[in-house]
């Protein structure tokens, strides 16, 4: 005896709007390094994970998660608060740089 489960038109309906705007999100590769005269540098830690430095101190930390990047302000991660999200590194990068590193 096989056993079929029943389809629902509103899932169906769900995945047909929710499939092509997922199709849209820019993939992501890693970001490439920060320019050697730049006052904010990032350095990839970890697969999914870039630490951001302003004038030589840890001011922030950047996760990949899907298509955004999600902003953590502190000195250290375990502690870090979420400040934002986005699909611009670039973004991120200024979303926690101080205003006296640019």
């Amino acid at each position: 005896m096989v056993l079929e489960r029943p389809t629902s038109p509103v899932r169906h309906a769900l995945r047909a709007r929710v499939l092509p705007s997922l199709k849209e999100l820019p993939p992501r590769r890693p970001e490439s390094a920060a320019p050697e005269d730049s006052a904010v540098r990032w350095d990839r830690i970890d697969l999914d994970r870039y630490e951001v430095r302003a004038n030589g101190s840890t001011v922030g930390f950047v996760d990949v998660v899907g298509a955004v990047f999600v902003v953590l302000s502190g000195t250290r991660y375990d502690r870090a608060v979420e400040v934002t999200q986005t699909l611009d590194f670039a973004a991120a990068i200024r979303s926690i740089s101080p205003a006296d590193a640019a």
